[in-house]
């Protein structure tokens, strides 16, 4: 984002000479997550396992100009993103959306809705991304029962989740490397088959007969927008930034257009190889991409990066819902036993068992493509929550130093959720109803609890001062 002439859109201080809120030590948590850390946290998150599936809806939809409806997702995931740049540097604090829904409207139960929102997607989809990783991928591999297989996955997650915030994405890195070397490896072997005189370069721009371009973008980039959905996951993880508001902005930026770039060659490339019509018939349409290239690339190693992807999906999933869990008991909206950190470690153990035990039980459920669905639906709420918030809080000023986006940018972020919203299915707003019906009630039980022990203190103080003090 390039600054206007106030210098809107860079980094500025709200008060001269004030500290950086990196600097501040009141935090459990420990500053583990540096720059390069970050930009590989966020890259993987978007990265995920969808990919290699995406292409062949895609097709579908708008024929071999694949990379249109990805470039367009792109630019209206921009513009949330924008608005996250500016309140995770202003506020860096666990709890990310929730938090910032607590300050800007100063209603408990709209913060709590948020949060719940949040974790509700994070506990999801961690179920989902572990009943794929034990279903066809690693029944490759080691044909086990998929359930408990799923259920010992996330369990394995929660202890990496639980040794350290450092250990845990610098994991993502490794993993992060494989999930991109798979799409690369993509790219590579069609400049491999055009090289040599194969392929057919035209089919980028061809679209479905009988179609609006236009209208087959947008409904294309309605589907390639929930590959880049992943980014808000590193709202959760400030607190354990260094320097947050210098390293967040260029983290969180490079890593979106960087994810766009590889998806947009991806796109090209999967046209270049193959005809719409044979990538939206494959169920693994990378998959044919490289076998169509003629380049000997065995099957057996795009199963092992699709694991190694899901796995890395999970894990940064599940990150994000116990900082959530963990922010949202610090903030009074959850029971404060979930904000209970390990001393030495100090990652936020109690969130990270109860995120881990509610996923274990979402994989009993076996099909949760709806489901999914209806979390996504919650993310669009839980978007426009956050591009709202931006303008709410603008009168809100602090004492360090941040990031702060054009006025208009959130605003036009309020828009494309709308947008994308109004494309969901009726099935998955009843699902999207009942998380909120669930959350509702959830929250109803937490207040009434808090009455009662309120109560309960009193009565305890009052009952005390009316005895006086002992006599010995």
């Amino acid at each position: 984002m390039s600054a206007d002439t106030r210098g809107e859109a860079t980094p500025r201080s709200e008060a001269a000479g004030a500290p950086d809120a990196s600097d501040a030590s009141d935090s459990k948590l420990k500053k583990g997550i540096t720059g390069p850390l970050l930009f590989l946290f966020i890259l993987g998150d978007v990265l995920g396992a969808g990919i290699y599936a995406l292409m062949g809806v895609l097709a579908g939809q708008v024929g071999g100009a694949l990379w249109a409806p990805l470039a367009a997702a792109l630019l209206l995931a921009l513009l949330t993103a924008g608005s996250y740049a500016e309140l995770v540097t202003k506020y860096p604090k666990a709890g990310g959306a929730a938090i910032f829904a607590e300050r800007a409207f100063k209603t408990p139960v709209i913060s709590f809705l948020v949060g719940f929102s949040m974790l509700a997607a994070g506990v999801t989809s961690a179920a989902g991304l572990a009943l794929a990783f034990a279903g066809e991928y690693l029944q490759t591999f080691l044909p086990v029962p998929s359930i408990p297989a799923a259920m010992v996955f996330l369990v394995l997650v929660a202890a990496l989740n639980a040794r350290g915030i450092s250990e845990s994405v610098k994991s993502n890195v490794v993993m992060t490397v494989v999930e991109v070397s798979g799409l690369v490896i993509v790219v590579v072997v069609v400049g491999l088959l055009l090289g040599g005189g194969g392929g057919d370069v035209s089919r980028i721009g061809q679209f479905p007969e009988g179609v609006s371009p236009a209208l087959a973008i947008l409904g294309g980039a309605i589907v390639a927008y929930y590959s880049f959905v992943g980014f808000e996951t590193s709202a959760n993880v400030a607190e354990e930034v260094k320097d947050p508001s210098r390293v967040y902005p260029r983290a969180l930026f490079g890593a979106l257009l960087a994810a766009g770039v590889v998806y947009i060659l991806v796109g090209i490339a999967s046209s270049i190889a193959l005809s719409a019509d044979e990538l939206s018939d494959s169920s693994g349409p990378l998959l044919a991409v490289v076998a169509a290239s003629g380049v000997p690339i065995p099957d057996w190693l795009f199963g092992a990066i699709a694991l190694v992807a899901v796995a890395n999906g999970a894990l940064l999933t599940m990150i994000m819902s116990s900082r959530v869990t963990y922010g949202m008991a610090e903030q009074g909206l959850l029971p404060s036993v979930l904000g209970r950190v390990l001393p030495r470690r100090r990652t936020p153990w109690v969130a990270i068992v109860a995120t881990t035990a509610v996923a274990i039980l979402l994989t009993l459920i076996g099909d949760l493509e709806t489901l999914a669905s209806a979390v996504v639906l919650l993310l669009l709420f839980v978007f426009i929550s956050t591009n709202v918030a931006v303008l709410v809080l603008r009168r809100d000023k602090v004492d360090h130093k941040h990031f702060r986006i054009w006025t208009p940018i959130p605003i036009l972020g309020v828009a494309s959720c709308i947008l994308l919203l109004t494309q969901q299915e009726p099935l998955v707003w009843a699902y999207g109803g009942g998380f909120v019906a669930l959350g509702l009630l959830l929250y109803g039980i937490s207040r009434v609890a808090r009455r009662r022990q309120r109560a309960s203190e009193s009565s305890d103080a009052s009952g005390s001062s009316d005895r006086g003090p002992s006599v010995r």
